[in-house]
């Protein structure tokens, strides 16, 4: 009992110390501190910290914009790696951004071609690893297929079909893409294509969010209902964020496509 007294003493103070848990982890209890008391401190200044932003959170949201939430990830580590969450939806932030520069441009250049996906019977590849691709002019690109001649056709295939409003013309091995003039038409076609690409991406990140969503729902009976809010509030954050970048991504690549 005395022991016991000893450690729940200096539970004021760990609380006190704890604000600084996103750097320093959670505080250390008092040298001689059994074990099991140990892990009972812990638990408490956990709970008691996250509640305590929950009732700041509350209290600053009534009559006013909803205030965001941000939760210590050390505090959480044992529900779910937030870190990790934020990595994977800023991935499909970067995929996307990678996507409108590749694929999507006015100006169509022989690395465009690169990436489009070739449906051949042994599966599916980048046409820039089954041709070669060079630009015989301004207005001429030219897939060389020789190493890959069973493959031609679904080539010609992918090329028409990719969006670009390419038209290739094929002699034996070789493809002919001529280069469309830059028209009003051409241009609205890759403003909707941009849009469809945002839309997927958007479509990847809510997977994203609804997992990690799941991952804190797995601890329902085992933390408090005011840490499974505050953990799905942070998520949805975090998930409005990235895609608020995507809008961003969006908006500024449809004016340069429109001019």
């Amino acid at each position: 009992m005395a022991m016991a007294l000893k450690c729940f003493r200096h539970l004021p103070s760990l609380l006190y110390r704890s604000s600084f848990a996103t750097i320093r982890g959670l505080p250390q209890a008092p040298a001689g501190c059994p074990a099991l008391l140990l892990d009972g401190c812990r638990q408490r200044v956990h709970q008691t910290m996250l509640t305590r932003q929950l009732a700041t959170k509350k209290a600053k949201g009534k009559g006013q914009t909803q205030t965001r939430v941000n939760i210590s990830a050390a505090l959480v580590e044992d529900i779910i790696n937030l870190e990790e969450t934020n990595e994977d939806m800023q991935a499909v932030v970067e995929a996307l951004k990678e996507d409108f520069s590749r694929n999507l441009s006015v100006r169509t250049s022989p690395g465009a071609l690169d990436h489009i996906i070739v449906v051949t019977e042994d599966g599916k590849f980048p046409l820039n690893q089954l041709g070669q691709i060079s630009q015989k002019s301004p207005q001429l690109m030219i897939v060389n297929m020789t190493n890959f001649p069973e493959s031609t056709a679904a080539a010609m295939k992918a090329i028409r079909e990719s969006g670009m409003n390419l038209n290739p013309e094929v002699d034996g091995t070789i493809i002919r893409v001529p280069i469309p003039k830059v028209t009003r038409e051409h241009r609205e076609s890759l403003a909707k294509l941009a849009k469809q690409s945002t839309n997927k991406s958007k479509e990847a990140l809510r997977k994203v969010r609804s997992k990690s969503v799941n991952q804190v729902k797995k601890f329902k009976s085992k933390v408090s209902e005011d840490t499974i809010w505050l953990l799905e509030k942070q998520i949805q954050q975090m998930a409005d964020g990235a895609a608020a970048e995507m809008d961003k991504l969006l908006a500024a690549k449809t004016k340069e496509l429109l001019g």
